[in-house]
């Protein structure tokens, strides 16, 4: 069976969405303090290894891992949603289908508790 990855276009496809959607966090007023001083080349790259293992293609980060490359951070809930709504119009924009783009945005929630300072899953309404 064919993965979202795959059929996406794989490592070129995915760098140029990792590309698109850091061009929306980096105007927002929220998120784009988080990546003050941040090398982006090696950020891109290690974000497009994560979204690739999240429409399943090779895997790159444990729970464990997210957890403590996000530590430091002290991301809260506000952040992380607007993240994933800056990456779920950035899909749409890229022309997965509304199913497609659900399936990567619920990925991305599900490790809600392994990425934000609170450390609890939310329930989406």
């Amino acid at each position: 069976m064919e993965t979202l990855y795959a059929r996406f276009g794989g490592p070129p496809a995915v760098s140029r969405l990792v590309f698109a959607f850091y061009d929306r966090v980096l105007r927002s007023e929220r998120l784009s303090p988080y990546f003050a001083g941040v090398d982006m080349r090696r950020l891109v790259e290690h974000q497009a290894k994560f979204l690739a293992s999240v429409m399943g293609g090779p895997s790159s980060y444990t729970d464990a891992q997210l957890r403590e490359i996000h530590a430091h951070l002290a991301v809260d809930d506000a952040a992380f949603d607007e993240m994933v709504a800056l990456l779920t119009a950035t899909l749409g924009e890229f022309d997965l289908s509304p199913n497609d783009v659900d399936v990567v945005a619920a990925a991305i929630r599900a490790r809600r508790s392994h990425i934000t300072r609170t450390g609890k899953i939310a329930v989406d309404a």
